[in-house]
This record gives structure tokens, C-alpha cells and sequence, in this order.
């Protein structure tokens, strides 16, 4: 593999479109019946382009998420991301000791209902940070479905599953290469 990621967004585009042609969109719980409210804009944090969501999740009427979403194909199509080892994200979040707790999902062709997904926390502290999540460490949620990289369809970056007042932004994000084994 020549490089070392793959640019799903730069943030170099006119918001909300993403450097792969299709655009970022909030979704919340409202659209199952919850009351959790949300913005999202782009904005400059620390020095850096990034897209930034806040808001309140609650609990009430079965509800409890706000999320950024992004369609990884421009053409509503499925993305191979086989070559790549898993996601690579540039986030910088409200809390100063860095234990407020995020998402990242995944769905592919075989996610048929709308809670079908594949799961992975990371955190976010008060200052820029890469984080890495391998494909091979995404929990399948409500599905029995193995999680297929040859055809995935969307990624969400999800605050979920508990009341509280996310403040996250997102400098970039990429498909990431496996690490290199040295040897010796």
C-alpha cells in the first residue's frame, strides 16, 4: 500500500460536503421519537477546520443519541475499504481530563434496519488527537451479520446511550493502513 490513509474528509470543502462528494448530516433520536436536540457546523477549533456537533442527549421516549452521519459513497453505493485496516479520526472534545466517551459506526449493505451497526467507543479530551479504531475491534449491534469492509455504506460519529451535553468536533477523518511490522 503506497500510502498510509485514505482522505474520507479533509474538511476542505464547501460544508456540509465532504471531500468524498456526499455530504455530513445530523440525525437524532427525534427521528425515532426521542427528544435529544443537536447542531452541527463547521467551525475553527484550536487553530484547526473542523465540523463540530453539541447539543443534549436525553433519555426520554426511548431515546438517547445525536450523530453526524456521512454516506461514504457520493452515489448512495458501497465503498471497498478491504485494503485498510480500519478508521482514523482527528477529534477534540469538551473534557479537560479526556473521559468523555463517543462513538464511531459503521453500516454496510447488510444493515437492513435502522439500529443495525458496528460499534466502537473512543474518547475526547480538550485537545486535538488522532484516534485510531481497526476494523476488527467494531462490535456488530443488533445484527448477526459479520462486519463486511468490501461494502460498507455510512459512518456516524455518535454521542449515545446516556444523558449528557456533547461537545465534539472532527478535524478530519481517513481509512488507515495497517501498522508496519518491523523486522528485525
Amino acid at each position: 500500500m503506497a500510502g498510509t490513509s485514505a482522505i474520507i474528509d479533509d474538511l476542505s470543502r464547501e460544508p456540509p460536503l465532504a471531500t468524498v462528494g456526499s455530504s455530513w448530516r445530523l440525525i437524532t433520536d427525534q427521528v425515532m421519537g426521542g427528544v435529544s436536540v443537536g447542531t452541527m457546523r463547521r467551525e475553527t477549533i484550536a487553530g484547526r477546520t473542523a465540523i463540530r456537533v453539541q447539543g443534549e442527549v436525553r433519555l426520554e421516549n426511548g431515546g438517547g443519541f445525536l450523530q453526524i452521519a456521512l454516506d461514504l459513497s457520493p452515489t448512495d453505493g458501497l465503498v471497498d475499504a478491504s485494503a485498510w485496516h480500519g478508521i482514523e479520526l482527528d477529534v477534540f472534545g469538551n473534557d479537560p481530563r479526556g473521559n468523555e466517551e463517543y462513538a464511531v459506526h459503521l453500516r454496510t449493505d447488510a444493515s437492513i434496519r435502522p439500529w443495525q451497526s458496528y460499534r466502537q467507543c473512543f474518547t475526547a479530551s480538550a485537545a486535538w488527537r488522532t484516534v485510531q479504531l481497526p476494523f476488527d475491534r467494531f462490535v456488530a449491534h443488533r445484527t448477526e451479520a459479520a462486519l463486511d469492509t468490501r461494502r460498507l455504506r455510512r459512518i456516524g460519529v455518535v454521542a449515545i446511550g446516556r444523558a449528557f451535553s456533547p461537545d465534539l468536533a472532527l478535524g478530519g477523518l481517513r481509512f488507515m493502513a495497517a501498522p508496519r511490522r518491523l523486522e528485525y
